[in-house]
């Protein structure tokens, strides 16, 4: 029933010719997928767009993940594509609940699937970009890891660096990364949790000393412009040459989506900041990053 719900909302709220389902085969199984053109694309046929994967959360929807996060309406200001896929029984393969080389081959998938995307629209594949809330974020970062030559940046949300990842990568290259995550969320923890993913902090961290950006200068900034819901966001970034690694802490905040409207799916989610829009914070980052 929620599925049918979302799709019922889905049909009225977005034009069809905008977001379509597609499918593709991949390791014998049949994997789908959204994709959203702004009404842009159509008009002006000689121009290549940028790309955002965004992954959803453990249990959630493709459909879901495109209503919840609204990421569409910023693809139509900024001249963007963004794809949704689906993972095999609404999960993602980051290396903890299943195995990391013998579970679901979501990299190879997220391959397959841009290289499909790359014949059927106007894909400018020295931009393209990578985002997902709480399991879709895990999944995010390793998918920076693993395919540095792929994706420009990468942008988190609930969902700091998998340990498996870390065990298990080999690449190398400079990602662009961004991670948001609220302090007081109960469902994947701002401090980390032993054996399956690292804090926040040592997350950006980690990505600042992978991307060689140690002894960059750090730039800071703090959002506050809704003082009644009980959030408050401090962002830290350092740069060089083009690479960029932020940390979007947002105080008191929980399990959620910035700029979303606040929903309950039955978990202890917490707090949704009013201060900043995730999807403005994370084009802004994008858009400084190519390949």
């Amino acid at each position: 029933m929620k599925i049918l719900i979302a799709l019922l909302v889905l049909a009225s709220a977005c034009n069809t010719a905008l977001a379509q389902v597609g499918s593709l085969v991949h390791k014998e199984v049949k994997r789908r997928y959204i994709v959203y053109t702004p009404p842009s694309y159509q008009n002006d046929t000689q121009h290549s767009y940028p790309v955002v994967f965004n992954f959803h959360g453990s249990g959630m929807s493709m459909a879901e993940q495109m209503l919840y996060t609204g990421m569409n309406r910023a693809a139509d200001r900024h001249r963007f594509i963004v794809v949704y896929p689906l993972g095999i029984e609404r999960d993602w393969n980051v290396g903890f609940g299943m195995s990391y080389l013998g579970g679901s081959d979501d990299v190879g998938f997220t391959a397959a699937l841009l290289e499909k995307l790359g014949k059927d629209y106007r894909i400018d594949s020295a931009r393209v970009y990578a985002t997902g809330l709480s399991r879709g974020g895990f999944f995010a970062l390793r998918l920076a890891a693993e395919l540095p030559q792929v994706f420009a940046a990468v942008a988190s949300v609930g969902g700091p660096m998998p340990e498996p990842v870390i065990q298990h990568h080999t690449k190398t290259g400079k990602v662009g990364v961004m991670l948001i995550h609220g302090t007081a969320d109960q469902v994947v923890a701002y401090d980390g949790k032993a054996t399956g993913y690292l804090s926040a902090m040592d997350s950006h961290r980690y990505w600042i000393k992978r991307n060689g950006l140690e002894g960059a200068p750090e730039q800071t900034r703090a959002f506050n412009g809704d003082s009644g819901d009980g959030t408050e966001v401090n962002y830290r970034e350092q740069a060089h040459g083009g690479t960029r690694v932020a940390l979007v802490t947002v105080k008191d905040g929980g399990h959620t989506w910035p700029g979303a409207d606040p929903f309950n799916v039955g978990l202890p989610i917490g707090k949704t900041t009013r201060d900043v829009d995730a999807n403005e914070l994370m084009w802004q980052f994008f858009s400084t990053h190519r390949r």
